[in-house]
């Protein structure tokens, strides 16, 4: 204190909008955002997922549209799912190249090229009829091995079709060491593999089964880690580095920020994390009971993941928070 003042005062640098934007330490840009998008086989108009307001099942047409202001809007990509008309045991629909998947990312790469970056998720769950990431031996559990056969045969199909960048999601061990041999064997050297590394068996997964017409039996936790664990994501994180992967991932993001930040901090690679369904939902029936401020939550949310460490975003309101950051 000098002369019954404080000699420092931090509030001079939040006393403006302008000072504030000059001293923000870390940044939220639309190239750091990539947008999940769902397409349904065989709709003929979107289809609204009521547990995630705001977001839809596009037919192939309405893809197309968003995909298009995805590029226009400055975004790092889409990530694409399908969500075939019929499942199978072993879920077949995801090698068809005409399946609804391999479908859309020829849609997608059609309509913006290399404007913008075509992802696809390459997992069995949304094939599956019984709704596990893999497919199951005899006694009912997922068979890791016969499961990295298809894997690795689907990311060359995605590749075929046209994808960027595949996303091995499934958390079967060695996922993304066959996915890149068969790649590499294919001739697709240059295809990313953005590899969920890190993903939890995790609650906030709910919204995100509805989005999928999931029919999954049971949970999933023999496979995806346990939340309790952070020295288990490393250990994960590193097995997929070693295997090729050019971009991990942490998901969900909120209840895993303190995961986000020692993975940026161990590895050296862009490291990307899935702000998901259930913490999308949870901001958005807030905001619908006029509990908080959706607009101001949303930038937030999305700030907060990026301060973890997280280099790339998926998330849901990937082209709303551009709008939002444009009004600024």
């Amino acid at each position: 204190m000098s002369g019954g003042f404080p000699e420092v005062r931090p509030r001079r640098l939040r006393s403006s909008a302008a000072v504030r934007r000059l001293v923000a330490e870390t940044t939220l840009e639309p190239r750091q955002l990539i947008l999940p998008m769902f397409i349904r086989e065989g709709a003929r108009e979107p289809i609204a997922i009521k547990s995630m307001p705001g977001v839809v099942q596009h037919t192939r047409d309405t893809a197309r549209k968003a995909i298009a202001e995805a590029a226009q809007l400055g975004l790092g990509g889409v990530m694409l799912f399908g969500v075939p008309a019929v499942k199978d045991e072993v879920g077949s629909g995801a090698l068809d190249p005409d399946g609804i998947l391999n479908v859309a990312i020829r849609d997608a790469v059609s309509e913006v090229g290399d404007e913008l970056l075509v992802m696809s998720d390459l997992c069995l769950d949304e094939f599956t009829s019984h709704g596990h990431c893999g497919v199951l031996d005899s006694s009912g559990r997922v068979d890791n091995d016969a499961t990295l056969a298809i894997y690795a045969e689907m990311g060359v199909a995605q590749a075929s079709a046209g994808a960027h960048v595949v996303g091995p999601s499934g958390m079967m061990d060695g996922q993304v060491g066959v996915v890149r041999t068969a790649l590499d064997a294919a001739g697709y050297l240059d295809t990313v593999i953005l590899a969920y590394a890190v993903k939890y068996a995790s609650a906030f997964f709910g919204p995100f089964r509805e989005a999928v017409d999931s029919s999954l039996q049971g949970d999933r936790k023999t496979y995806q880690q346990d939340n309790a664990n952070a020295r288990d994501a490393l250990r994960e994180v590193d097995l997929d580095v070693a295997e090729g992967a050019d971009i991990v991932m942490v998901k969900p993001a909120l209840a895993y920020l303190d995961i986000i930040r020692q993975v940026r901090d161990h590895v050296n690679v862009p490291v990307a994390a899935y702000n998901i369904s259930g913490e999308y939902a949870m901001v958005e029936a807030a905001a619908a009971n006029g509990w908080i401020d959706r607009d101001a939550a949303v930038l937030e949310t999305l700030t907060s993941i990026r301060r973890a460490g997280a280099d790339t975003i998926l998330t849901y309101w990937a082209a709303d928070a551009v709008h939002l950051l444009n009004r600024r």
